[in-house]
């Protein structure tokens, strides 16, 4: 399902309409695949090999939990904002944008082990619902439904990224980067958050008006 149509089916707009077009056995196809996305299909989820996906590109390193609250703090996240990190980790800065703005959000992560260590984070959150789980590469990800997007990658893979965020993302949209920046792209605002004894500095820019 595009990220686009799963946010209109969780924000409802034209259910019932679309529920009594569809008659009994669309819905009864509907229960099953939310079932199934609610977790049943976790341990069933082809690894990132086997879907013809390369392996993660930066090792693993969770974002210290006062850098996350600083980074959604300097992307001003609202209940109305559709957060994404690409490349998620656990999944804490989506998590908690769903818990303390009740924003939506979508966990990107090439590595399937960190998609279902962030859906059960989110599950036990009790804020799997605001949350859509992708397993995939970033730089092929459809991220055109984002208002804010997160990263924690590296010198190579922001630069990587950098053509894809300003071609697909809506004028207005917030990226913030935790240490790494985007080259001559002269970020907005830059802020440095002390952290486990080291200065890490958060970038923020905006999607132009094209």
């Amino acid at each position: 399902m595009k990220v686009e149509n799963w946010l209109i089916e969780k924000t409802g707009g034209g259910r019932a309409k679309r529920w009594a077009a569809m008659g009994w056995q669309a819905i009864r196809w509907l229960i099953f695949l939310g079932w199934w996305a609610a977790g049943a299909g976790i341990a069933q989820q082809p690894d990132s090999a086997s879907r013809g996906l390369r392996a993660p590109d930066v090792r693993y390193e969770p974002t210290p939990m006062d850098v996350a609250q600083a980074m959604l703090r300097l992307a001003r996240v609202t209940t109305g904002d559709v957060v994404y990190d690409l490349g998620c980790g656990d999944g804490r800065i989506v998590i908690a944008a769903a818990r303390q703005h009740d924003a939506r959000g979508v966990c990107v992560d090439i590595d399937p082990q960190r998609i279902a260590e962030s859906r059960e984070n989110a599950r036990r959150a009790g804020v799997a619902d605001h949350i859509q789980f992708v397993n995939d590469d970033l730089l092929t990800a459809d991220i055109g439904a984002a208002t804010v997007v997160m990263l924690f990658l590296s010198p190579e893979l922001n630069l990587a990224v950098r053509p894809k965020l300003l071609r697909e993302l809506k004028p207005g949209t917030r990226i913030v980067s935790h240490w790494h920046d985007m080259g001559d792209w002269k970020p907005q605002n830059t802020v440095r958050v002390r952290s486990g004894g080291i200065q890490r500095p958060l970038y923020l820019w905006t999607i132009p008006e094209r």
